[in-house]
């Protein structure tokens, strides 16, 4: 057995739990395992600002590699795990190398969800690492047809990328709204209507039965007999926790690597951060998974301190932004569960529009989403904490300032 931590997984996640071992106190080796070839980067901008040609990779790299040797941390890039042994705490390599470990920490992430009527076709494509842009952009071309296949967030920021680039976007939502899983009616409309504003055709309640292929064009065929032809397909239809790992080392999983607290899994020497997670929640008192950034870095903080003999517990408010066009979606909070919608401002006038929504349970502030509204956001933050009641009419009053919204 080594003294060594082993982090698998060199994204968000790994890279801030690596670091903040050090910070913590850990002098014994560690290993950040990788299976890409690039350096760690961002992720965010992979369908934003990366897919617009705007930034590139070498700038949104995580950190630069100086930072990882400065650090005693030993980046093993291009590296895939093939097995964890917990018995005798090893870690197998596809090359058949095996490496000892004390701690263990899984930040194996998410993987973009296969849409089926799609396998094997050409020309079909997601959004969920650098390579995967790679290949797509060199399809991306004035006049040419994308169908966008799932309204959800990565979804709609690619289409709204497309869509300035003047390819021509049409996004196809199986549910009855955009975004129907993750927001309110309110929100769904205006964002629609921004993506419809830009010259996006968005079609939802629509059920994709078939994907042929005649020529160069792919033809979709829908439940109601509707076809759409593109010369390219792009998938969002969410995202999968990457378990099988942690399940075949017999570590418990259910939608996700199961983690309490203190993020440790069932396995006392092996801990997991981000997106492969689910954790309690001590806010809405239940399970939850998160797909976030913040979730991965302070996920990955709290397990750091506590692989470091600390007993820290994980009690962050999640919040993520989304950027489409000139708009920026701010939310904090999960608003599944409320029982009253609170609008401030006015979701008219497209990207001029300035206004949040408050979620609300027997009036608690449970959620909210802010566009143009970053005071709104920061203070919806601490008042979903708190778990104090808030008065509806306060949230609404725009004569209220949002710093004074907990103590009016």
């Amino acid at each position: 057995m080594s003294d060594s931590c082993i982090i698998v997984g060199a994204s968000h996640a790994g890279v801030s739990l690596a670091l903040q071992l050090r910070k913590e106190g850990w002098t014994a080796p560690i290993k950040l395992i990788g299976e890409e070839s690039e350096l760690p980067y961002h992720r965010p901008p992979l369908s934003k600002e990366h897919l617009a040609g705007k930034k590139d990779l070498d700038v949104m790299r995580l950190r630069p590699a100086k930072v990882y040797a400065d650090n005693g941390i030993d980046l093993l890039l291009s590296t895939r795990v093939s097995s964890i042994d917990t018995q005798s705490r090893e870690v197998k390599l596809s090359s058949g190398e095996s490496l000892g470990y004390q701690k263990l920490a899984l930040c194996t992430g998410a993987s973009a969800r296969e849409f089926i009527p799609a396998r094997g076709l050409e020309n079909v494509f997601y959004i969920r690492t650098a390579a995967d842009i790679a290949r797509l952009a060199p399809h991306i071309q004035k006049g040419r047809r994308v169908l966008v296949i799932g309204g959800g967030y990565i979804g709609l920021e690619a289409a709204a990328v497309l869509a300035e680039l003047e390819v021509s976007v049409s996004v196809l939502e199986m549910s009855e709204r955009i975004l129907q899983r993750v927001t309110s009616p309110k929100m769904s409309s205006y964002m629609q209507q921004l993506q419809e504003s830009h010259g996006v055709e968005v079609y939802t309640g629509v059920e994709v039965e078939s994907i042929r292929e005649e020529g160069q064009e792919k033809l979709v065929g829908c439940a109601d007999g509707t076809e759409f032809r593109a010369d390219f397909l792009l998938i969002g239809i969410g995202v999968e926790a990457n378990v099988s790992l942690a399940l075949e080392a017999g570590i418990q999983c259910e939608a996700g690597i199961q983690v309490n607290e203190y993020c440790r899994t069932s396995d006392a020497h092996v801990y997991a951060a981000g997106d492969c997670t689910v954790h309690p929640s001590l806010i809405y008192q239940r399970q939850i998974r998160l797909e976030s950034v913040q979730n991965a870095n302070d996920q990955a903080r709290v397990a750091a301190a506590n692989i470091c003999g600390k007993e820290q517990v994980y009690d962050a408010v999640p919040w993520f932004w989304s950027d489409q066009y000139s708009i920026k979606l701010q939310m904090v909070g999960l608003n599944t569960d409320y029982d009253q919608v609170v609008m401030r401002g006015s979701a008219e006038g497209g990207v001029e529009a300035s206004f949040a929504l408050f979620y609300l349970k027997e009036g608690v502030l449970i959620a909210a989403d802010c566009v143009g509204r970053p005071k709104e956001f920061m203070i919806s933050k601490k008042l979903i904490k708190a778990r104090d009641k808030v008065p509806a009419e306060h949230l609404q009053n725009e004569a209220i300032e949002p710093i004074s919204f907990s103590t009016v």
